[in-house]
Formats: C-alpha cells, sequence, structure tokens
C-alpha cells in the first residue's frame, strides 16, 4: 500500500486539547472485525467485552518531562529543547531536539531556570533540528535528574496550542506507569482509570506489561509514497518472562489477548518465537507495521483515533483491515469522535 492510501479529511476541532472530564468516560468505538459492525459505547463499557482469563497487555512507560525552555549565552534568546534520550550518564549527554534551530550551534551555551540552575553546551549537530548537549552539572547524578524533572514540562504533543497545565502532569501518564523513559504518553492507556481496572481485575482479566519507552520517532510524519521505504525510529522495550508466561498462556488456551496501544502491538511484534509465541526481549525495536502484515500474539487491541498518513493508522489498518478502518474513521468524524492524544478510544475485536 501507498502513503496517499492513508489520508483523509479531518476537521481541525476534533483534535482534543483536553483530556474527557473523567478517564473512562471517553467515547469507545468498538469494531469488529468478524461482521463489520461498529458499535458506539462509553470505554468503561470496555469491561462487556472481556471474559475471565482474556488478557490485557500495558505498556507501563512513564512520560519524563522532557520540555525544558532556556536561554541562549549573551543574547538571552529563548530556546525551547526537548530531551530525547540519554546518552551517556557520567558525561550527562543528551540528544535532544532545538527551536528555533538556527540559532543554536556547535559551542553555544544554554542556561536553564530563574538562578541559571542548569548550564549544557552544544557538543555536537546530528540533524536539522538535533543536538547533543553536555550538561555541566557537578553534583550527583540522581540530584542532577531531580533537577531535569523541575525545571522541565509535560512534553504535550505540539497540536495542543495551550500552555500546559497543572492537571496535565498527571492526565498525560497512565495510572500504572513505572519505568521512567518515554517522552510522549502510551495514550490507550490514558482512559484506564483505577476503578475500571479493579472491576477488570475482579471480573479476572489477567494483565501482562511491558515497558516500550516512546520516542517522538513513532510521531515522524512519513515522507515517502512506498511505504516499504520509511524508517522507523528505534525505541527501547523489555519484555520479562512474567509477561511471556501471561500471555502465552492465554494464547494455548485461546483466549483473548489485548494489546492496549499500538506501541505494545508493536512490542509484541518484535519479540515473535518461531512458534508465533512471544519471546522475552531486552534491547531495541525500530519495528513497521503496515499492511499487509500477520499479526501472532494480539488478536485484540484498544487504540485512539489518529492522523492522516501516520504511522500508527497505517498499523490499525493492517490489524482491522484497510476498508473497515476507511468506513470506521469516517463514522468517527460523523459521530464527533476526538482525536489523537487525549481523544476517544477504538477497540478492535
Amino acid at each position: 500500500m501507498k502513503l496517499s492510501h492513508f489520508n483523509f479529511e479531518l476537521p481541525n476541532d476534533l483534535l482534543a486539547e483536553y483530556p474527557a472530564d473523567h478517564r473512562d468516560e471517553s467515547k469507545l468505538m468498538v469494531i469488529h472485525r468478524d461482521t463489520g459492525k461498529i458499535e458506539h459505547k462509553l470505554f468503561r463499557d470496555l469491561i462487556d467485552y472481556f471474559d475471565e482469563g482474556d488478557v490485557m497487555v500495558l505498556n507501563n512507560t512513564k512520560v519524563f518531562p522532557a520540555r525544558l525552555f532556556g536561554n541562549k549565552e549573551k543574547t538571552g534568546a529563548r530556546i525551547e529543547v526537548f530531551l530525547l534520550r540519554e546518552l551517556n550518564q557520567d558525561q550527562r549527554l543528551w540528544d535532544v531536539l532545538v527551536d528555533p534551530a538556527r540559532k543554536i550551534r556547535i559551542g553555544n551555551k544554554l542556561y536553564f531556570g530563574e538562578d541559571e540552575a542548569l548550564v549544557a553546551e552544544v557538543i555536537d549537530n546530528t540533524t536539522s533540528r538535533g543536538r547533543t548537549l553536555r550538561f555541566l552539572y557537578d553534583g550527583s547524578y540522581p540530584d542532577f535528574r531531580r533537577k531535569l524533572r523541575e525545571l522541565g514540562q509535560t512534553p504535550l504533543p505540539k497540536y495542543i496550542k495551550r500552555e500546559v497545565e497543572e492537571s496535565d502532569e498527571e492526565r498525560y501518564q497512565t495510572i500504572y506507569a513505572k519505568h521512567e523513559g518515554a517522552v510522549a504518553a502510551p495514550t490507550a492507556g490514558l482512559h484506564f482509570s483505577k476503578h475500571l481496572l479493579k472491576r477488570l481485575e475482579i471480573k479476572g482479566i489477567d494483565f501482562a506489561e511491558l515497558t516500550l519507552h516512546v520516542g517522538l520517532g513513532t510521531f515522524n510524519p512519513v515522507e515517502v509514497e512506498d511505504l516499504s521505504k520509511h524508517k522507523m525510529d528505534s525505541e527501547e522495550l523489555i519484555i520479562d518472562e512474567r509477561a511471556t508466561e501471561i500471555v502465552n498462556n492465554a494464547k494455548r488456551e485461546k483466549r483473548r489477548v489485548c494489546a492496549v496501544g499500538t506501541t505494545v502491538m508493536r512490542g509484541l511484534e518484535s519479540a515473535v518465537s518461531s512458534e508465533h509465541t512471544l519471546n522475552t526481549h531486552q534491547g531495541w525495536t525500530n519495528k513497521f507495521i503496515f499492511p499487509p502484515y500477520e499479526f501472532s500474539i494480539a488478536n485484540a487491541m484498544i487504540t485512539n483515533f489518529h492522523l492522516p498518513k501516520s504511522t500508527l493508522l497505517m498499523m490499525v489498518s493492517a490489524f482491522i483491515g484497510h476498508d473497515l478502518m476507511k468506513r470506521a474513521y469516517k463514522e468517527a468524524i460523523l459521530e464527533q469522535y476526538r482525536f489523537y492524544s487525549y481523544g476517544d478510544a477504538m477497540l478492535i475485536l
């Protein structure tokens, strides 16, 4: 399939600037792949579609406050710095994006905080907007990380034009987030409330967890018509023995295995054995899933509504079937579903 197959007109007013008032009260579109039936529910109704012994796989990554604002030495120009990944803990080296990039050159120093509590030096250009920074901080590593958290903001997606608010720190994070390292939230999981998780647990639903630290590469635009030529950025992925045991037992018993989000689906499909079971994994994945694709692990999926031409939409199309995906998205726009990170959800069965 080609990039142009994934284009559609999305009204700007359907891009969600804020989350639903309550996590589990987002709208939920339920799609049955076998019949093509589409239902309109609330997210808390999810429980009606799962039985005892079914498994939900969660991504327990935790979002880091990755957006910093600093000032350039001498000129005082305001510079946005987006932390992408830590390169070297001892040397305080980070890969970052800077904006405006044209003002930032090797050797420049940036100052962060009202009292210039943190200083960074640009030591390399990596891409047009990418830089490598060395943070000049003499304190301990835990103190350094604490300082980054104090100065950083919740990294809301750029489509959200408003200022970051205090509530975003909690709402742009799943309630089961554990391992810090993501610069974007695994947004399908944002709809789960503590109450809904407890109800699912009481019903006998099992939970498995993996860690996939979401990077901005997931959202990079696809710029080639031939999808086989698009390259995904690598993201760190950890799947332990406990998760593989839960998932493989459910598969053996022909239970429902539901991937909560595209990051989970990518993680699962990155660790498939020759027998089509789930392997443990500790490393990285740059897997790009687009039609046609045969899935090995999950037979159900929860996901948000994605942007035109996005790699996330391509994965959904591969799982649901392209024609049904187009029909579902047309109906979502007609029914005023909210799109993207703070938007509504879809359950694909």
